[in-house]
């Protein structure tokens, strides 16, 4: 009796991002022995098909997740005529930075793509590319309107499905109290669909040690390495738009130089990076803003707003990763394919970022609206603490910048208005 409650005690002390890691770890080493014993078709015949349903119910999951998700964050936002300018300064602020750092992301992947230190793996199966996807910016905006919404979603056009979420979010919000009954259905079903998700995730060290085991054993223990270039990209693009973006936003909006804009921060980018949560950071994050200067209101509206909706960190990741995993698989994205990142990314940014394992449920989306084949997600997976620690650290960043700017905003308006 007292081993078996040891056993249950070590395992609700181990945490999932130890399970991942510890998972991660045992694939590598039986891909490697695999790999060195001549017998790399073992991992593909008995491990790999385990991989391969977890990869299925993350592609099963992704729709119903991204639409009810986005519906609940537009709900969500009811009140956004009572706060006003603060809402659509806010929300504004935030796409912006997402999409530049979308941009940031997909400069520095293409890079060190182009420098050959991404590799091209000699994976055939399952492999699907249609490289006229989206060959310019107006194919991309006509293909994003849905001619038949059930297509959309048995399709898995992610696109679209965003912009259906965008509609029928909106004119719930419309409707008023005529539209309650869709309401608590779109907050019920969001719960049911939390909770599975929940269930997926929780199986995800499976995945992962079955997918990595096979990657190794048929690839060789190089891709290591690559992954290691793949962190360094991701954290140089972290830096650049912490420092390029935010700071100079709040240089050039709140008057604060970056120095000391980083120093009032700083306490909340730890908190953050260690404890790879938004939510959790926010009383920290309350306190940062208010030394820096925010007003309370506006501090109290923007950072859980920001918490919720603004992912630059995961637009940096997703973009990093999007052009890794292509090229692992021999692919080449073209202009109009990074637009699409660009947009897929900055418009889930809203609607995903408060579910647990938003990273991997919108890398999944993203690879979906490339074509870019789901399974090949398991070989970054394993490493996704490192980037959600760094990604997480610049989320929050980005809170307290965005709160700096729209209380300058919020009292030079006010203050015109005294004139």
């Amino acid at each position: 009796m007292a081993n078996k409650k040891r056993e249950m005690t070590m395992k609700k002390n181990l945490s999932l991002p130890k399970q991942i890691l510890l998972a991660l770890v045992l694939g590598v080493i039986v891909g490697f022995i695999c790999d060195q014993a001549g017998i790399p078709q073992l991992t593909t015949n008995y491990l790999k098909p385990f991989g391969t349903i977890f990869v299925n119910l993350l592609k099963f999951i992704v729709v119903p997740v991204v639409l009810l998700s986005m519906i609940e964050g537009i709900l969500s936002m009811g009140d956004m005529k009572k706060v006003g300018s603060i809402g659509w300064k806010t929300v504004a602020f935030f796409l912006c930075t997402t999409a530049v750092a979308c941009v940031i992301g997909l400069v520095l992947g293409n890079i060190f793509n182009g420098a050959g230190w991404f590799p091209t793996l000699e994976l055939t199966e399952g492999v699907t590319w249609d490289k006229a996807t989206s060959a310019n910016f107006m194919d991309t905006l006509v293909s994003m309107f849905p001619s038949n919404m059930w297509e959309s979603f048995t399709k898995a056009n992610m696109l679209q499905v965003i912009v259906i979420a965008l509609f029928l979010g909106g004119s719930m919000l419309a409707a008023g109290e005529k539209a309650k009954l869709c309401k608590d259905f779109v907050s019920s079903a969001y719960s049911v669909i939390e909770q599975l998700m929940s269930f997926i995730i929780k199986l995800s060290p499976i995945g992962v040690f079955t997918m990595i085991a096979w990657v190794v054993a048929t690839q060789g223990a190089e891709i290591l390495g690559s992954l290691a270039l793949v962190l360094l990209c991701a954290y140089i693009a972290y830096a650049i738009h912490a420092i390029f973006v935010y700071s100079f936003a709040a240089r050039a909006f709140a008057g604060l130089s970056p120095v000391k804009f980083f120093k009032g921060a700083f306490s909340a980018m730890i908190f953050a990076f260690t404890s790879t949560s938004s939510a959790a950071t926010l009383p920290v994050s309350k306190e940062c803003a208010h030394e820096l200067g925010a007003d309370d209101e506006v501090a109290s509206f923007v950072l859980p707003l920001g918490a919720t909706i603004n992912m630059d960190g995961t637009a940096i990741y997703q973009c990093v990763a999007t052009i890794f995993l292509a090229s692992c698989c021999g692919m080449q994205l073209t202009l109009g394919q990074m637009v699409t990142v660009v947009v897929t990314a900055t418009l889930a940014s809203i609607g995903t970022a408060g579910v647990s394992g938003a990273g991997m449920i919108m890398l999944a989306m993203v690879l979906t609206a490339m074509g870019i084949p789901v399974d090949m997600i398991m070989i970054i997976y394993g490493v996704d603490r490192l980037f959600d620690m760094g990604r997480t650290c610049l989320n929050v960043t980005g809170d307290i910048s965005g709160t700096l700017c729209v209380s300058a905003w919020e009292r030079k308006k006010a203050a015109k208005a005294g004139k």
